[in-house]
C-alpha cells in the first residue's frame, strides 16, 4: 500500500475531507457538463422552431440558426405517399351549385361583353397575391376567392364572392372577407359581392360596368 494512502488511513479526519473535496468537485464537474447539454437542447429546439418578434406590430420573422439535420424532401415525399397510398380519395365539384351558376352567367357576360376576359373557380390568394411582408403573405396564402377575372394574359382584375343565404352565419365570415378585401385592393384587384338573390340580369350588368370602366380608364 502507498504510504500517502497509510497515512490518510491513519488519520480518517483528513481522510474524510479528502473524500469530501472530491465529491464536490465531481458535483460540479457533473453539473457544468448537464448546463452544457440543457444550453444545446434549448439551441435545438429554438432552431427547430423558430421565434417570432411581435414588437412593434410588425410581426417580423426572425430566422435562428438552422437545424444541425436537415429534413430529407425525398423521405418526406417517401413518407406522405405511404400515408395516401392507404389512404381512400373521392372527386367532388370544384364549385357549388350557386357558384356553379353564377360562372355560366359571367362566362356569357364576358363572351358578350368583353371578349378576353375569363372567370376562374376557388383561386388561392397565394397565386396572385405577393408581399415583401412574409407575416402578411401568410395571412392571406391559404385564403381563396370563389371566382376571379382575369384578362387575356391571365391577370387578375376582379374578384367576385358569392354570399350565399348562410354566408354570415359563422362569427369570424365577416373578418374573413375583410382581410380579402383589404389585401385584393392594396393589389390594385376589384372586389365584388354576389347575392344569391341577384337575378343573371344584375349580375350582367355589374359586369358591364366592370368593363366600362375598365374601357374608360384605357381611353
Amino acid at each position: 500500500m502507498p504510504p500517502e494512502l497509510t497515512a490518510l488511513i491513519d488519520k480518517p479526519l483528513l481522510l474524510a475531507l479528502v473524500l469530501g473535496v472530491g465529491a464536490g468537485i465531481g458535483i460540479a464537474v457533473e453539473r457544468t457538463v448537464e448546463g452544457w447539454k440543457r444550453t444545446e437542447r434549448r439551441a435545438r429546439w429554438r432552431a427547430r422552431n423558430g421565434r417570432q418578434d411581435w414588437r412593434a406590430g410588425r410581426g417580423k420573422i426572425i430566422p435562428l440558426a438552422p437545424t444541425p439535420k436537415s429534413i430529407d424532401p425525398i423521405a418526406t415525399a417517401a413518407e406522405q405517399l405511404r400515408i395516401v397510398m392507404t389512404a381512400d380519395f373521392a372527386a367532388r365539384p370544384l364549385l357549388n351549385q350557386g357558384e356553379r351558376r353564377l360562372l355560366s352567367v359571367l362566362d356569357k357576360a364576358l363572351e358578350d361583353d368583353s371578349p378576353g376576359w375569363r372567370a376562374m373557380g376557388q383561386v388561392s390568394l397565394g397565386e396572385i397575391l405577393g408581399s415583401s411582408n412574409e407575416a402578411a403573405f401568410l395571412a392571406v396564402n391559404s385564403k381563396r376567392v370563389d371566382l376571379l377575372i382575369v384578362d387575356a394574359d391571365c391577370r387578375p382584375l376582379h374578384a367576385i364572392e358569392m354570399q350565399g343565404k348562410d354566408h354570415h352565419l359563422s362569427d369570424n365570415t365577416a373578418a374573413r372577407d375583410a382581410v380579402k378585401r383589404e389585401a385584393l385592393r392594396r393589389a390594385g384587384i376589384g372586389y365584388l359581392e354576389v347575392v344569391s338573390g341577384d337575378t343573371p340580369a344584375e349580375v350582367r350588368a355589374m359586369i358591364r360596368k366592370l368593363v366600362e370602366r375598365a374601357r374608360a380608364g384605357q381611353a
